[in-house]
């Protein structure tokens, strides 16, 4: 729903916060601004939130459900074409898609699984069809419940597994570079998975998940974030995820993420240098789905780094939760 009412965080009203001193304080656009900017995006550096009102909308039946490809080159390539043309041309806020990709080495499964989501019973014809018309060998969608929706996609949770999680941000590539530039990037993902295709029980997968310039554009009108995209361009966040079965084998899996992750950025430096991609655009990291050595806050604008140092000192003088909470911590 990102695209129709922005980030979840945009839609917080007023949260209630326990500071490190143990005084409780309000937060919200006119009480302790900079506390209730801080929050939406900067993690849990600042206090407990113990409560929070959140701004709901209405919710009836919703279409959605998942599309299955196989990963044959011509599959792979309109699919990567598909998702580039969506995020720029992203004509209705109710539609929402991510499209993964999935590798189980180990049995040699080699599939696209497309999540599909529009807010209402049907999507007028158009919104999904250059994805529809590739011809899956699943489709799953229907109209439903959103609750129907999600718990519909506990198949995709492997109980018992090991799981890591990183990320990189791109800008999108321009329709005449994007073929090559998009199987770039999944060619890299490919590459690299494959030196850890012997790890008992690995599955490897990619996420292109769209955000257009129009999640700016809600997000500000909202009041803005930490994050502070701006719509001068439309991004790609990418979103990895290596499964295995034993934590014996973290550490290989571990150099593995961050050479994909690292693979990504020198991918994306080097098309800048080409001029195949726009240079000096803002870049953040999607915290969600941060690995944890990646420099969540060095990312983000100088000024949103600095407001998160402020509050921080304002309401942790003494660094409580800097040695009582994990997460992604701010540089001092």
């Amino acid at each position: 729903m990102s695209t129709e009412y922005g980030w979840a965080a945009n839609s917080i009203v007023e949260a209630t916060v326990v500071l490190a001193n143990a005084s409780i304080v309000t937060v919200s656009n006119t009480s302790n601004p900079d506390l209730f900017l801080a929050l939406r995006g900067g993690g849990n550096n600042f206090g407990i939130v113990t409560s929070y009102l959140l701004q709901a909308y209405p919710q009836g039946d919703i279409w959605g459900g998942n599309l299955e490809f196989d990963a044959t080159p011509e599959n792979t390539a309109a699919l990567l074409t598909a998702v580039r043309n969506f995020t720029e041309n992203y004509s209705d806020g109710k539609a929402g898609i991510i499209v993964t990709a999935e590798r189980t080495l180990s049995t040699l499964v080699d599939i696209w699984i497309i999540f599909l989501y529009y807010n209402g019973p049907e999507p007028p014809q158009g919104v999904f069809d250059s994805f529809l018309a590739i011809g899956p060998t699943i489709n799953s969608c229907k109209t439903q419940r959103y609750a129907d929706l999600l718990s519909g996609n506990n198949w995709s949770v492997l109980k018992g597994s090991v799981y890591t999680i990183g990320t990189e941000t791109i800008p999108l590539p321009s329709k005449e570079d994007g073929p090559e530039i998009m199987q770039a990037i999944y060619d890299h993902w490919v590459n690299v998975s494959d030196t850890v295709k012997l790890v008992p029980g690995v599955i490897a997968s990619i996420a292109f998940q769209p955000m257009p310039k129009r999640i700016a554009q809600l997000a500000a009108s909202k009041g803005g974030d930490m994050l502070d995209l701006d719509d001068d361009i439309d991004r790609l966040v990418i979103e990895l995820d290596y499964s295995f079965l034993s934590n014996s084998d973290y550490d290989k899996i571990d150099l593995t993420m961050r050479a994909t992750y690292d693979g990504f950025a020198s991918l994306v430096k080097g098309y800048q240098q080409s001029g195949q991609l726009p240079s000096d655009v803002y870049l953040p990291l999607f915290m969600n789905d941060g690995f944890y050595p990646q420099d969540y806050f060095g990312r983000l604008r100088p000024e949103k780094l600095q407001l998160a140092q402020k509050v921080q000192a304002d309401v942790d003088p003494d660094g409580f939760w800097k040695e009582r909470t994990g997460g992604f911590k701010i540089p001092a």
